[in-house]
């Protein structure tokens, strides 16, 4: 069987493609929906192509359906992080930028790396992450008008418009919280047993359950605590010259919505979670404050989170005071 590496440079209405064997390549263009999703198809058919790992970036909604196109095919496919590509790219001293180019790329970074396998999330799984977002998004709008309203004096007709809004946002988003609990409610099994385990974590109260149950692939997919924080951009930096050697923030090379539903649990631990009080009195007494201190007990948190859903066992504080910590 001849191996195969797509490299796919994703947008909205179209995306470019890259097809690499071990002696030569192709280029194509194809319409980002089901008509282009079975051109490629076609297209892969033509050249032959039976063991095929195909990556492509992880940008948004953009990229979801197909990649559940070539995972439905048989094939092999990963969803890599943008920033990993543009790093590979610099380390490759590639200078020029267009969406053929960047499908080369990705498809050489494929081909030499052998990144991850994606899984695709069940039906219940796809339909609670888009719950989610969208509710995410509902907050982040009204939290724009909140913020409209407070920042300056307005006319009577403009200060109402703004306190309409509010309210809307307001009840479309207790109606949306609502839904999203009977969703994970119908799903007892699956959804519902989880988000017991997560809320058995001082800190993690129901939406934010909800949101991480959301964004979190599969757990079993991970075997390490640190695995688990790479894929959320949580690993601390390690910066070393000569003699000098500390630690530097975080590399972000991960889930940026991962990390934005961690962090106001994490601040809500600090204060009700033995473990993450304990954690910050230590970061405290080393210097270690601000944002410092909060990724690093955003990482703690979620390695918690890692603990309970791949032992299937709820949060016991004596238990894992009793592991070492790995902050």
């Amino acid at each position: 069987m001849n191996q195969f590496w797509l490299g796919i440079d994703i947008a909205r209405d179209k995306f470019d493609v890259y097809l690499l064997n071990e002696s030569e390549g192709w280029s194509g263009l194809f319409t980002n929906d089901a008509q282009g999703f079975k051109q490629l198809q076609k297209w892969l058919q033509k050249r032959k192509v039976t063991g095929l790992h195909a990556c492509l970036e992880a940008t948004g909604t953009y990229g979801e359906e197909l990649a559940y196109f070539l995972h439905g095919q048989g094939y092999r496919v990963s969803v890599v992080n943008p920033k990993i590509i543009n790093h590979y790219g610099h380390a490759k001293m590639q200078r020029n930028k267009t969406d053929k180019l960047d499908a080369k790329l990705i498809a050489q970074y494929c081909h030499k790396e052998t990144p991850r396998a994606w899984e695709p999330p069940t039906a219940a799984e796809r339909t609670l992450k888009a719950l989610t977002r969208r509710l995410e998004a509902l907050v982040t709008d009204r939290t724009r008008e909140k913020n409209r309203l407070s920042s300056a004096v307005h006319p009577e007709a403009v200060r109402k418009s703004i306190e309409d809004a509010i309210a809307f946002y307001t009840e479309q988003i207790e109606k949306l919280e609502k839904q999203i609990q009977d969703h994970i409610d119908q799903n007892p099994e699956d959804l519902g047993h989880k988000q017991e385990l997560l809320m058995s974590i001082p800190g993690i109260g129901q939406r934010s359950s909800a949101a991480l149950l959301g964004e979190l692939p599969d757990i079993q997919l991970f075997q390490s605590n640190k695995q688990i924080t790479a894929f959320a951009g949580l690993t601390p930096k390690q910066l070393q010259s000569g003699k000098s050697s500390r630690t530097g923030g975080i590399y972000k090379l991960g889930s940026r919505r991962l990390r934005t539903t961690l962090y106001f649990p994490a601040l809500t631990g600090m204060r009700h979670n033995p473990i993450l009080r304990q954690m910050a009195e230590r970061l405290a007494e080393r210097g270690i404050t601000g944002m410092s201190a909060v990724a690093a007990l955003m990482r703690k948190l979620l390695q918690l989170v890692y603990g309970v859903l791949k032992s299937q066992r709820p949060f016991d504080a004596n238990y894992v005071a009793n592991i070492q910590d790995t902050a």
